[in-house]
């Protein structure tokens, strides 16, 4: 028998006219996409929407403002809404500093998401861990509610998340389910899976190529090879001309490396170390690895960041990681 986890959220959702809706910062092909499918879906539904994210998109994810506008918030809008929704995160912090006011205004806050131990702030949060992608629960959204509403622009920004969240669907996240709802996409969309692949993984800028094989230099083992990292620093942004965003899938490089278990992506920003973590491996639950560095996530899949030099993070987050080890 299906379960139909939307009802109490649509039924409540509806009721507004007009609806803010977050994405988390540094924005990925997932939050991005369930924004923008969502974002049409109360349009669709008669509510008036407004999309917002704090950072600016990846340049190979622009073509998402054909369907729906994102913009960056102010606070002084936050007035205009009598509701807000966040996407692809749990925790208001996430989503920038103008989203961490929401909670004060005294007016509902929802959540649609999949990552593990939301906070207890939500009218209705919709948290479904074992979803392979938040495209995942906003495709099941429309599903429950009227799969008919699903169009070419809705098919391809939620197609989008699929992918770019399952590493083209060769996670262990992916469920039949999540195969379901591809194909079903690709089908209401009238598109093939090349249109959105083309988009974001055959569109790279030379630049980017350049930072990437600076980085593959890098790559070293630890722990008996069963650890592996890989290295972005300042000195290679200024050589290639490129920034933080270009570093996206980078981190996937090192964890193909043989007998590798897991692997950790160091970037030296201006102000941090940001760490993004991997695992292949049940043993290493790298959600609880990155919680020592002021992150989270997946077990295998997650972020965090450090404060203080690059050495000194390679040292504290490899000690960490060896433990679990």
């Amino acid at each position: 028998m299906k379960t139909f986890i939307f009802n109490n959220f649509i039924s409540k959702i509806t009721k507004h006219q007009t609806v803010a809706v977050f994405s988390h910062v540094r924005p990925d092909g997932d939050c991005l996409g369930a924004q923008v499918g969502f974002s049409l879906w109360l349009q669709k539904n008669g509510i008036k929407a407004s999309a917002f994210n704090e950072d600016e998109l990846p340049e190979n994810m622009h073509w998402l403002q054909e369907f729906f506008p994102i913009r960056k918030p102010s606070e002084a809008q936050l007035s205009e809404f009598d509701a807000f929704v966040v996407l692809d995160g749990n925790a208001l912090h996430r989503f920038g500093d103008v989203a961490e006011k929401i909670a004060d205004l005294g007016k509902p806050v929802y959540m649609i998401d999949h990552h593990p131990d939301p906070e207890d702030i939500y009218e209705e949060p919709i948290s479904v861990v074992s979803a392979s992608s938040t495209c995942e629960l906003v495709y099941r959204l429309f599903a429950e509610h009227n799969i008919d509403q699903i169009d070419e622009p809705v098919a391809k920004a939620l197609y989008l998340g699929l992918v770019t969240d399952t590493g083209s669907f060769q996670f262990d996240s992916v469920k039949p389910a999540t195969l379901h709802a591809a194909a079903d996409l690709l089908d209401r969309g009238r598109f093939t899976p090349n249109v959105i692949t083309n988009k974001i993984y055959a569109s790279r800028p030379l630049k980017q190529l350049k930072l990437l094989s600076m980085a593959l230099e890098t790559i070293e083992t630890h722990a008996q090879g069963k650890i592996a990292t890989i290295t972005i620093t300042q000195e290679m942004f200024t050589r290639t001309g490129t920034t933080n965003e270009d570093t996206e899938g980078f981190v996937q490089y090192p964890l193909s490396v043989e007998g590798v278990l897991a692997c950790v992506l160091f970037r030296e920003d201006e102000d941090r170390i940001k760490l993004s973590l991997r695992s292949q491996s049940d043993s290493i639950d790298v959600n609880k690895w990155a919680r020592k560095f002021n992150g989270g996530g997946h077990k295998k899949a997650a972020g965090a960041h450090f404060v203080g030099t690059l050495k000194e993070a390679k040292k504290a987050v490899l000690k960490v990681g060896e433990e679990q080890l």
